[in-house]
């Protein structure tokens, strides 16, 4: 699995916003949203239980991400019109801001190491990328346990002081001093 420090993987994939049908689905790809942090959410599964939990946590907290100048990107092995069909079916998934990315060929989640090799789909993972395309944070749950989307954007704050943060930091507290 890739880890702290790494770089994060090349990309080229379908990517879904909002409800419409597009004339064709736009691509993204590593190269988007270049000079701001980037935060990946993946899922394992679409039309599932706690994938939405996690999803609408996070677009909650959008705003805060785009303040530090974040960008969210989600990510699954489902294709762009399963994508499209489960924003579809919920009202609250059809208003997420940020876009989903369709790795339906699992060529992103193996490059990164978190494709389930019993399930075939994308571990639950959570990657905090610089501006520079490195790998700063890294988190990978459970199927069946959530991640802390406030623990999250705690990382981030912490990772953009580029000084030392001790246990519990929080934003706006004192970092420490090398001796």
């Amino acid at each position: 699995m890739l880890t702290v420090g790494d770089r994060f993987p090349s990309y080229r994939l379908k990517a879904v916003s909002g409800t419409d049908l597009p004339e064709s689905f736009p691509e993204m790809t590593d190269k988007d949203f270049t000079g701001k942090w980037k935060v990946y959410v993946f899922w394992p599964k679409d039309f599932t239980f706690v994938c939405p939990t996690e999803i609408l946590a996070f677009d909650e907290l959008d705003g805060e991400f785009r303040d530090r100048d974040a960008q969210i990107i989600g990510a699954s092995t489902d294709s762009d019109f399963v994508h499209l069909s489960w924003r579809r079916s919920r009202e609250d998934l059809g208003k997420v801001k940020y876009p989903w990315l369709s790795d339906i060929r699992k060529e992103l989640s193996a490059s990164l190491g978190i494709l389930d090799p019993e399930e075939g789909v994308a571990k639950r993972a959570t990657f905090v990328v610089d501006p520079d395309g490195i790998i700063r944070f890294v988190s990978v749950t459970d199927m069946n346990v959530g991640r802390n989307v406030q623990e999250v954007l705690r990382v981030l704050d912490a990772l953009q002081t580029d000084e030392l943060c001790p246990c519990n930091w929080q934003k706006g507290t004192e970092t420490l001093k090398a001796a």
